[in-house]
């Protein structure tokens, strides 16, 4: 299994949820780097998701996880940034899939959505998954362009 770098932050709403995550790098032996949030203090999602896909857009770190109250959120505001797909995801076979043929480098989660165990086992299959490219690489080549 590959190891990657990964930059992780969160809003007020995933904040709780990043701790647990960070926890659950920490423990399987990824090398990551927390942006925070480090309370639950009210914060906008929109600078958190800027840092991180800044992070990720300029090879800092390969890859990033983003968490908000819905995921979604932060979703949008990373995909703001060029050479970022972010991608929210909730389930195990979304997190396979953004890997595989879209080359996902955002996964970003719901606090609220899901669990600390689903949360686990989503970034688990989304870290260790990886690009078909082929048919796919022309695919997120034209995204690219737009």
């Amino acid at each position: 299994m590959n190891k990657y770098d990964i930059a992780i932050g969160a809003d007020h709403g995933g904040f709780e949820l990043k701790e647990k995550i960070t926890a659950f790098l920490e423990k399987n032996g990824y090398n990551f780097k927390d942006f925070g949030v480090f309370n639950a203090d009210s914060v906008d999602y929109p600078a958190i998701a800027h840092e991180v896909a800044r992070e990720v857009a300029n090879k800092n770190c390969s890859r990033g996880i983003l968490i908000c109250g819905s995921g979604l959120g932060m979703a949008i505001a990373a995909n703001k940034i060029s050479g970022i797909r972010a991608v929210t995801c909730h389930d195990t076979y979304s997190a396979r899939m953004s890997r595989a043929h879209n080359d996902a480098n955002i996964l970003t989660l719901g606090a609220r959505v899901v669990g600390v165990d689903l949360a686990a086992d989503v970034i688990k299959v989304w870290l260790e998954s990886e690009f078909e490219g082929g048919r796919h690489q022309k695919r997120v080549d034209m995204i690219e362009k737009f």
